[in-house]
C-alpha cells in the first residue's frame, strides 16, 4: 500500500449562507469550531441542506491519492449507524481499503456543517461524535507497516486517547506526513504541533496563516528560514501566490492556477496534499508535486464539496 491515512472519519453537510449568518452564531469565518450535539442539530434545523458526502480532511486527500490510481487506505472511527453506515459505502466506492470495524457505539457518527458563504469561503462547525473517541485499539499496526507513508491530520490531534493513537501510529511508520489542518488547531495545540514539525513528522502541510502561528513570525522569509533550520520538508499553499516547498535548502515555487470559476474552498487544501504526497511517491520531482497538488486543488474548488467526481 502506498499511503495509509488516520483522521476524523466526518460525514459533511453543506450549507449555502450569508455573512450574517456567520456573525449572528458567533463563528469565525474560514476557520473550524468544535460544538456539542445539541448545538450542531440547532444550527442544522435553520439550514437549508445543499448535499451530505462522506468527509474529513485526511480521509479527502486518500480518496484523491486514490482516484489518481494509489493503492490506498484509511483508519477513521464511526458507529455503527446510517451515517457509519454511508460513510464506509463512501470510501469502498471509490477503492479506498478501511481498516476500521465498525461497532455500534453510544456515541453517533461525526459530522461537520460545512457553510458556504457567497465569496466561496468555507467556515465549519463540526461535532466530533465517536470520531473524537479514536484510541490506540483503532490503529491497525500491520496496516501502517505495510504502507510507504502515514498522512496525519491535526484536527485529530487531542489530549487523552487520540493522542496516544497519534503517537501509536507516528512510532510504527517509517515516513510520516501531517497537515496542520487549520488555525483552530495550531492556536490550541502549538506547542505540541511545534514538536511534532521539528522532531516527528517528515513532511508537513500548511497554508501560509497556520504556518506563521505555529512559529511566532510575520513574515514569510522567517518562515523559509525556519524551514530550513529544521531540515524537513514543508509544503506551504499561499492562496493566489501560488505553493512553495522548503527542503533543506532547495526552495520551490509553483504558481496559482488563473481565471477559475471558484465554487467552494473546501477541500482545497486536502487535495492539494493528495496531489503532492501522489506526486512524491511516484518518484516525481518537488515541482511536478506542486504541479499535481495545484492542479488537484484548483479542480476541486470549481466545484461544490471537497471530493472530485
Amino acid at each position: 500500500m502506498k499511503i495509509l491515512g488516520i483522521g476524523n472519519a466526518i460525514v459533511d453537510v453543506i450549507c449555502k449562507v450569508e455573512d450574517k449568518f456567520i456573525s449572528q452564531n458567533n463563528l469565525t469565518k474560514s476557520t473550524m469550531k468544535l460544538v456539542d450535539e445539541a448545538e450542531f442539530k440547532k444550527l442544522l434545523s435553520t439550514l437549508k441542506i445543499e448535499e451530505t458526502v462522506s468527509g474529513g480532511s485526511v480521509a479527502n486527500s486518500i480518496v484523491g491519492l486514490s482516484q489518481l490510481g494509489n493503492k490506498v487506505g484509511f483508519i477513521g472511527k464511526v458507529s455503527d449507524d446510517d451515517l457509519g453506515n454511508k460513510y464506509e459505502k463512501g470510501l469502498k466506492k471509490e477503492k479506498v481499503e478501511f481498516f476500521y470495524n465498525k461497532k455500534k457505539e453510544i456515541i453517533p457518527t461525526g459530522t461537520c456543517l460545512i457553510l458556504i458563504t457567497p465569496d466561496s469561503e468555507r467556515t465549519m462547525v463540526t461535532f466530533l461524535g465517536t470520531a473524537g473517541k479514536i484510541n490506540e485499539n483503532d490503529i491497525d499496526t500491520k496496516a501502517l507497516k505495510n504502507s510507504e507513508i502515514l498522512f496525519l491530520e491535526g484536527y485529530l490531534w487531542d489530549e487523552g486517547e487520540p493522542k496516544r493513537a497519534f503517537e501509536k501510529a507516528i512510532n510504527n511508520s517509517s515516513k510520516v506526513a501531517m497537515s496542520l489542518s487549520d488555525l483552530f488547531c495550531v492556536e490550541r495545540h502549538k506547542s505540541h504541533f511545534l514538536e511534532l514539525v521539528k522532531n516527528k513528522l517528515d513532511i508537513t502541510f500548511a497554508n501560509e496563516q497556520e504556518i506563521t502561528s505555529l512559529i511566532d513570525v510575520k513574515k514569510f522569509e522567517d518562515v523559509i528560514n525556519f524551514a530550513k533550520e529544521i531540515n524537513r520538508l514543508i509544503v506551504i499553499t499561499r492562496g493566489d501566490k501560488g505553493a512553495i516547498a522548503i527542503n533543506k535548502n532547495e526552495i520551490i515555487e509553483c504558481s496559482a492556477k488563473k481565471d477559475l470559476q471558484i465554487k467552494d474552498l473546501t477541500g482545497a487544501g486536502d487535495l492539494f496534499a493528495g496531489g503532492f504526497l501522489h506526486g512524491l511517491i511516484n518518484n516525481k520531482s518537488t515541482k511536478e508535486s506542486l504541479e499535481i497538488g495545484t492542479e488537484m486543488s484548483s479542480k476541486v474548488i470549481q466545484i461544490i464539496g471537497a471530493r472530485l467526481n
